[in-house]
């Protein structure tokens, strides 16, 4: 998750695709499932054009580890500097729900849930 948000935060998308199983599955960061990481890698890389910086900060992660499988809570605060608003900043406080496989190349998250506990926006 350390390796996931440093990507987003330093525009490292090749690094942010390693994250993720071919096949993962989205949830919560729009009104419908993604499934793919190109597809999703690719959304991300477009949202990400509206702001000239973010920083998500973590929290440690609640995991549990069953064999090559994983699951981790992990809270975030993500602050969002945006473009257009003259240092306007949105924050976000969320908890990310992951489900991991253990690969030959290391863990890919499989699965990834969004969960908004709230937002702000100042000018």
């Amino acid at each position: 998750m350390l390796s996931y948000t440093a990507a987003v935060d330093d525009r490292d998308m090749p690094r942010y695709r390693a994250c993720f199983a071919d096949d993962v599955e989205i949830v919560g960061f729009g009104e419908s499932t993604i499934t793919g990481a190109d597809t999703w890698v690719a959304s991300v890389e477009s949202q990400l054009e509206a702001f000239s910086a973010t920083q998500h900060l973590m929290s440690p992660q609640l995991a549990t580890v069953s064999g090559d499988t994983a699951s981790a809570r992990t809270d975030v605060q993500a602050l969002h500097v945006l473009k257009d608003g003259e240092g306007a900043l949105f924050t976000l406080w969320a908890t990310y729900l992951t489900d991991f496989v253990r690969t030959a190349a290391g863990w890919k998250i499989t699965r990834h849930e969004l969960v908004i506990r709230g937002t702000q926006q100042t000018s």
